[in-house]
């Protein structure tokens, strides 16, 4: 059998990207480091927990780079709902699986010495390659795809499958097996001295020796059966006498080394991107499936860019969620919305409350809704961001000898240089070290810097006049259960501030609370 190399490239069309509409190198972009506000909002545990068990395919760099245009978002929307489909993701997890399996045949092959056991395992893995590219294409054109992505990579697949370099690829791939398959041989050992020779049709004598002491058997007996070791490596002596057999069988084992050699280059560049990409929506989609099974909402929201009117009905903490179901519990859930004008929320109310909670809410909704997910939430409708700036509260640090102050002093500083009219700015409790009149003073100065801007912005504080600066803020209030105002509810509601929340922060702070108080007195 002549065995050539071949180039299993599809010319004859292009596809990008299973995660971008138009990534020039085939790849959508991605970044290794983590944005700076990810740990302020808890995306590093989402992120953790969405690409848990999927190591393999490197997926945490699809979700460090968000995205600036609605087209590509909607490119990923429509991908989204497809895979939602039973019968696409069937298929998407049968190719999955057989990729994982070649890539664990590759695997082994690169760690194993003996060059001969090392071509076998190359085959096996072509094999397998071959075998998931086919049975994509069958399953795919089964399955409704509507999208954009899927329906260009099925034809694209499709047409590479029926190229000529794959079917070749696939018919040298076969040939070889079943040639392997009928390699048959005897070893024969005489003392220290071991020969190889072709299978010329000798008899099993072991079936006669089973027979000739079957009549010998009285009741049942002690077996004594045993299996040989099973390790992927060959010792030195399975090695020679395979040796051998490429003596006898010159034509086969030649042929199988072009052909390792010729197909090193065998995946198709376009499917080897598909099956990494893929899995960004495979793995989102597992990983909110648990938080709908506790009957948890989640929506495709309305991206916009030319208005600010933003809005989400039941959203909640996509991470808070988690960590409560692992407690058997699920996360109180809010609404907000912004119209006209409105750009700033402010969030007062008693500690503890669940205020940080929504505006991490805030943030992660616009951040996963900017890389083309699914947001918690029945209903919403959410902004288009260029950048996203967090401002929480941090330990103040020895090293920088700045104060915690002016530490926060030039930490907004710089979010505000950078901020555009398109940003997005979460602040949670900032000039806590100060007092009362320089804090208001002060966060005066910079909300008027964010109404210059325009832009939106949520700000957790205990100063509630800032709740009423003008037409573009907006007063939110964490509540408590009325006939226990020490019990919080964490439901966050739209109403003026009360002026209570310094007032009980105050008290916190120099132990005067009421349960305080009875603490020290002792009654």
């Amino acid at each position: 059998m002549t065995v050539c190399g071949t180039s299993p490239r599809h010319e004859t069309m292009t596809f990008h990207s299973i995660l971008s509409p138009g990534a020039p190198d085939g790849v959508a972009n991605e970044r290794t480091d983590q944005p700076e506000f990810f740990v302020d909002l808890n995306l590093d545990q989402i992120v953790a927990g969405i690409t848990a068990g999927k190591d393999e395919y490197n997926l945490t760099p699809f979700f460090y780079v968000s995205l600036h245009d609605i087209d590509s978002i909607r490119y990923r929307h429509e991908i989204m709902q497809d895979v939602e489909n039973a019968g696409v993701a069937g298929s998407i997890r049968s190719f999955a699986a057989r990729m994982h399996e070649m890539r664990e045949h590759l695997a082994r092959s690169e760690k194993l010495h003996y060059q001969r056991q090392k071509e076998r395992w190359f085959l096996e893995a072509v094999d397998v390659y071959c075998a998931a590219v086919t049975g994509l294409v069958k399953d795919l054109s089964a399955a409704e795809v509507g999208s954009r992505g899927l329906l260009a990579f099925r034809e694209y697949v499709t047409g590479y499958a029926a190229s000529e370099s794959f079917t070749a690829l696939a018919q040298q791939t076969q040939k070889l097996a079943i040639v392997l398959s009928e390699v048959h041989y005897c070893v024969l050992i005489n003392g220290s001295r071991v020969q190889v020779r072709k299978f010329e049709g000798e008899r099993d004598y072991s079936l006669d020796v089973e027979a000739t002491f079957e009549r010998f058997k009285q009741g049942s007996v002690k077996a004594y059966d045993f299996s040989f070791r099973e390790s992927p490596e060959m010792n030195h002596i399975e090695e020679n006498i395979l040796d051998l057999v490429a003596k006898v069988y010159p034509d086969v084992f030649s042929d199988i080394e072009i052909y390792s050699a010729s197909n090193r280059n065998y995946m198709d560049a376009a499917v080897a991107v598909f099956d990494r990409e893929i899995q960004f929506y495979v793995s989102y989609l597992e990983y909110i499936a648990r938080f709908k099974r506790v009957w948890l909402s989640f929506c495709y929201p309305l991206i916009v860019r030319e208005c600010k009117a933003v809005f989400s009905d039941r959203g909640f903490d996509l991470a808070l969620a988690g960590k409560l179901l692992g407690e058997h519990a699920t996360p109180v859930c809010n609404d907000f919305r912004l119209a006209g004008r409105e750009r700033i929320i402010v969030v007062s109310g008693p500690n503890q409350g669940g205020k940080t909670t929504f505006a991490r809410m805030f943030g992660q909704l616009h951040y996963l809704a900017g890389l083309g997910c699914p947001v918690p939430g029945t209903r919403a409708q959410l902004f288009l961001f260029d950048n996203l700036f967090t401002h929480f509260e941090r330990e103040e640090n020895m090293s920088n000898l700045r104060g915690k102050l002016q530490d926060d002093l030039i930490r907004i500083k710089q979010i505000l240089d950078r901020a555009t009219a398109d940003s997005i700015i979460i602040m949670n409790e900032i000039f806590t070290s100060t007092a009362l009149q320089d804090a208001i003073a002060l966060s005066k100065s910079i909300a008027s810097k964010l109404m210059d801007l325009d832009l939106l912005c949520v700000w957790v504080t205990f100063i509630d006049e800032l709740a009423s600066l003008g037409e573009q803020t907006v007063s939110i209030v964490s509540t408590v259960v009325p006939e226990n105002p020490a019990q919080r509810t964490y439901e966050i509601v739209r109403r003026p501030a009360d002026g209570l929340s310094y007032a009980l922060s105050i008290a916190e702070k120099y132990r005067l609370t009421y349960t305080m108080i009875k603490e020290r007195t002792g009654s």
